[in-house]
């Protein structure tokens, strides 16, 4: 008998399982990593929607130093570029097949290049050629790569695509359009500048490109990509029937604020929300899930006023495997709380496999402390106040 099971069939066990995985690898990608925890959980999301991602913000903002460590986590094909105003075709695509051309046909070798890759980072990616945009259009839309007699479907999860700034032309507007979520970072703000210089002078996490032989476990670079692709198909199947009108409201809320949202960006919203439950450990959604819906907005101001405009419907989104991202963009409590806990439960593991040393207390203190301003002592949430319960013993006095 055939088995016709699907990744989409795994029990809800096996995506929470998934879930935690996923949320690992983000974790590990961002460590080391300061104000840049959004970028990469951002990227997960926008890998189990199925969609893709542009980050803006000024040179040396480490847009890309946090795409490659999470594509370095996931494992899998990672294809990087930095596109300029004389790219050429075939340093993203591929050159032709010189062997084809002698017979007559004019193909591509694709291997290594883009058309073959899991996860891309294009930077400048507005720099492009008109032949280069066009022919990454049907990649980007279709996962599909079409060049002269080579038709290639492609296995790219998610591109990310870097610019220093949007782009004024219209026609490149329409281009960037393909991107669905957007994230804008600044500079590392002054108060956190210690912080920044602890972090440089830490070795960046070991990357995972290529699979391979060792890397067929659960844990291992094949196992995340597996794990990526069964909540993806869950994403795809995930129950949003209870949501959409909530999501519809929100959706409405947002255009008669002023915020630029097309019908395109709209049904494809849906993508974020599922991707965000299913990372949430759910195969339904829920106005948890909300706190998707500013990454849509076009530009920096729009995605405040959208965070601004949908205040009240995303008060209590949170999410388990996304936490920095949900705290970020929807400014609740509860996603506080869901950071916060993991943040802690990190930190007290770390500190069990350290000797005893100053600068491991020092952090938990301040965990400690941002937790107290965070919240009332009778507003903690049960899962956050076991973590402060646990973080206080770890720094009392011996």
């Amino acid at each position: 008998m055939t088995d016709t099971s699907t990744p989409a069939e795994a029990p809800p066990a096996v995506l929470r399982q998934d879930a935690e995985l996923i949320a690992g690898v983000v974790a590990a990608a961002g460590r080391g990593l300061v104000d840049r925890e959004t970028v990469a959980e951002v990227v997960a999301l926008c890998a189990v929607a199925g969609e893709h991602l542009l980050v803006v913000g000024p040179p040396g903002t480490a847009k890309s130093e946090a795409v490659r460590r999470v594509a370095g986590q996931l494992g899998g094909r990672y294809f990087e570029y930095l596109l300029g105003r004389f790219t050429e075709p075939n340093e993203l695509f591929g050159p032709v097949d010189l062997r084809s051309l002698r017979e007559g046909r004019v193909e591509f070798e694709t291997a290594g290049m883009l058309p073959e890759a899991d996860i891309a980072f294009l930077d400048e990616v507005f720099l492009g050629s008109t032949a280069v945009l066009n022919t990454l259009l049907g990649l980007l839309n279709e996962r599909v790569f079409r060049r002269g007699g080579t038709v290639l479907a492609g296995p790219l999860r998610v591109c990310v695509g870097a610019a220093n700034h949007l782009p004024e032309d219209p026609a490149l507007a329409a281009f960037a359009d393909r991107f669905l979520a957007r994230v804008f970072v600044d500079p590392v703000a002054d108060a956190r500048l210690e912080e920044l210089l602890e972090a440089g002078r830490r070795p960046a996490p070991v990357a995972h490109h290529g699979g391979g032989p060792t890397g067929t476990g659960p844990g291992g670079p094949d196992g995340r990509l597996g794990a990526l692709d069964r909540l993806a198909a869950a994403a795809r199947g995930c129950e949003l029937d209870g949501v959409t009108p909530l999501l519809a409201s929100a959706l409405r809320r947002l255009r008669a604020a002023g915020v630029p949202v097309g019908d395109r960006r709209a049904v494809r919203s849906q993508r974020l929300v599922a991707a965000a439950a299913v990372l949430d450990g759910r195969t339904a959604a829920t106005a948890r899930d909300l706190w998707v819906l500013p990454l849509v907005a076009p530009t920096a101001d729009t995605q405040a006023l959208a965070r601004d405009t949908l205040g009240d419907l995303i008060e209590k989104a949170a999410n388990r495997s996304l936490t920095h991202a949900a705290e970020e963009l929807s400014r609740s409590s509860a996603a506080r709380a869901e950071r916060l806990a993991r943040t802690g439960a990190a930190l007290l593991a770390d500190h069990r496999g350290l000797p005893e040393g100053r600068d491991s207390r020092l952090r938990l203190e301040a965990a400690l402390r941002e937790i107290d301003a965070g919240f009332a002592a009778a507003d903690l949430p049960a899962a956050l106040a076991g973590i402060r319960a646990e973080l206080v013993a770890a720094v009392a006095p011996s």
